[in-house]
């Protein structure tokens, strides 16, 4: 295939492109690959997670700004472009019952409404893969569900000249993937692995927590070999410096054990207008030499 390679990861808010396949991105961008990443909110009511930050008068009165600053420095390490979709961040709601979402935000939005933008996105950057969150959004936040829900529209209508008149010269990805990382057979892997070396593993509590809830397992289907960008992925993730703590929990299995014991970042396959077989290596498998 002669024409460029064109990737787009759809994410709700800055630092998840960062936790979330950006050794994938990484390594494609060393390939010559164009890689975009979709950022659906500003992450104006994220909490300041990173406990040598927290009590910043000027970071908590500036939140939105010193977010978007950290996005910058990410997109430079990752040597991905990104664009921001404009949409207000949901925060997390918590407690017994729930409270109501703020007025206004990315999840109370109208799905087909809120999938304009990135449709508009779509044909113009013209990818031939897209990764998104499953229904669940990785985990249960509702931006990543909406994320979710506006992404699957637009993969649908962005071809489609009926859809979205207003939003560009229709043009139609041809694979879309569910971002996986986060996944049981790796997280049991990197924990006996630590414990088999005597050492303590950040994931007895998570491994306990899945245990309490059902969880299905999702179907891994593509596995992209990427260690030798775990370096740079941790790097962009500690540039959201309000999200992250880099004496963490991110941080704790030492960097040769996790090249030894999972070199590789996980993805399902969720739509493809292309014949490929399963399991792949490859995003682009199926589209390359087309």
């Amino acid at each position: 295939m002669t024409e460029q390679l064109r990737m787009m990861a759809v994410h709700a808010h800055p630092d998840d492109e960062s936790s979330k396949g950006a050794a994938t991105m990484a390594k494609y961008v060393s390939e010559g690959v164009d890689v975009l990443v979709a950022t659906c909110t500003g992450g104006e009511r994220g909490d300041i997670l990173n406990p040598k930050l927290q009590g910043d008068p000027y970071i908590e009165a500036h939140i939105h700004e010193v977010r978007k600053k950290e996005m910058d420095e990410a997109r430079e390490i990752l040597g991905v472009k990104q664009e921001w979709l404009g949409f207000v961040d949901s925060g997390l709601p918590e407690g017994d019952p729930l409270p109501p979402l703020p007025e206004g935000c990315f999840a109370l939005q109208d799905v087909e409404a809120a999938a304009e933008p990135l449709v508009k996105l779509i044909r113009s950057f013209k990818p031939q893969v897209i990764t998104t969150y499953d229904e669940n959004g990785g985990y249960p936040h509702p931006d990543h569900i909406m994320t979710h829900k506006i992404s699957m529209v637009a993969f649908e209508a962005a071809g489609d000249p009926t859809k979205y008149p207003d939003a560009g010269e229709p043009y139609q990805p041809l694979k879309l993937y569910y971002n996986q990382g986060f996944n049981r057979p790796r997280t049991v892997a990197l924990h006996e692995a630590l414990l088999e070396r005597g050492m303590e593993s950040p994931y007895g509590e998570w491994l306990e927590r899945w245990k309490s809830f059902e969880r299905a397992e999702r179907t891994l289907t593509t596995y992209i070999p990427c260690a030798d960008y775990f370096e740079i992925r941790d790097k962009a993730l500690i540039a959201h410096a309000t999200q992250i703590d880099p004496d963490g929990g991110w941080f704790r299995v030492p960097m040769e054990i996790q090249k030894e014991v999972w070199p590789t970042e996980e993805y399902e396959l969720a739509k493809s207008l292309v014949d490929t077989s399963l399991p792949e290596d490859d995003l682009f498998a199926g589209i390359r030499n087309n």
